[in-house]
């Protein structure tokens, strides 16, 4: 079943983050191009995985977290750095088994790279496409950890598109029952809203060390409930370790742009 947003939308992407290496760091883009397979191009479009094929992220080892990397998409190179260790640049093309070698060091057990450019390696297998959350939800986050500043939020939550213009969890608006997607819109590009993305351990941990935020997910949750908001699909909520919204794309969306500074309706 689909179902329409049920109320006018004032809200305005502002912030677009693909993550190139699964785990690994976001870069922010102002436009991204949808994928054959209804993704954003280059959103965990490569992933590490162990000798028998598992993925390796950040649930698994804490460690990822405290590697740092940066992308130039356009020549498809990735420049990582250890701690504070010197950098060292890879082609994601042409040198995935000496970049391969230089993790398989670092995180001190055998990694390979595999890579999907059509669907990339998303977590929600039936709601592939973007997650989405508001920016002021985002700075709720940081009201109820003071310790916590937004640029750190939002690493820790790892979200593709940010909308600004809404009140906080005002993206609850794009999900409702099961078996039925709202439909929506953000400029040219047509999305279905499924579910509120449930979270994992990730989040709790300090997003450059790896280190464990004492008591965050208990915390987290019980403030999200006491700020649920009335109009939310509570039944969605088996717990309220959850934020942002995964989504779907259209295959038939494919080739289109996404660009920051437009609206969704």
């Amino acid at each position: 079943m689909t179902a329409n947003l049920p109320t006018q939308a004032l809200a305005t992407l502002t912030e677009i983050t693909v993550y190139p290496v699964k785990s690994l760091d976001g870069v922010v883009v102002n436009r991204a191009q949808i994928s054959a397979g209804g993704t954003l191009e280059f959103d965990r479009r490569w992933a590490i995985v162990d000798d028998v094929g598992r993925i390796v992220n950040a649930k698994r080892t804490a460690k990822i977290q405290q590697l740092r990397s940066q992308f130039d998409l356009n020549a498809c190179l990735i420049t990582l750095q250890a701690q504070g260790n010197t950098t060292q640049t890879f082609s994601l093309i042409s040198e995935l088994a000496p970049l391969a070698a230089w993790l398989t060091h670092f995180l001190g057990f055998p990694v390979s790279l595999i890579e999907n450019a059509t669907t990339g390696f998303p977590d929600d297998l039936n709601a592939y496409g973007p997650t989405i959350i508001s920016t002021a939800t985002l700075e709720a986050i940081c009201d109820w950890f003071p310790d916590l500043n937004l640029a750190e939020v939002r690493r820790r939550f790892r979200t593709n598109l940010e909308l600004s213009g809404v009140p906080a969890f005002w993206e609850d608006r794009l999900f409702t029952t099961p078996n039925t997607v709202i439909n929506f819109q953000i400029g040219d590009v047509q999305f279905q809203g499924i579910n509120p993305c449930q979270r994992c351990i990730v989040p709790t941990r300090d997003s450059r060390t790896g280190t464990a935020t004492p008591s965050f997910q208990t915390t987290f949750s019980q403030l999200r409930q006491q700020h649920f908001p009335d109009w939310v699909t509570a039944s969605r909520f088996n717990h309220f370790y959850r934020l942002a919204v995964n989504t779907q794309i259209p295959l038939c969306e494919a080739g289109k742009f996404l660009n920051t500074n437009e609206q969704i309706f």
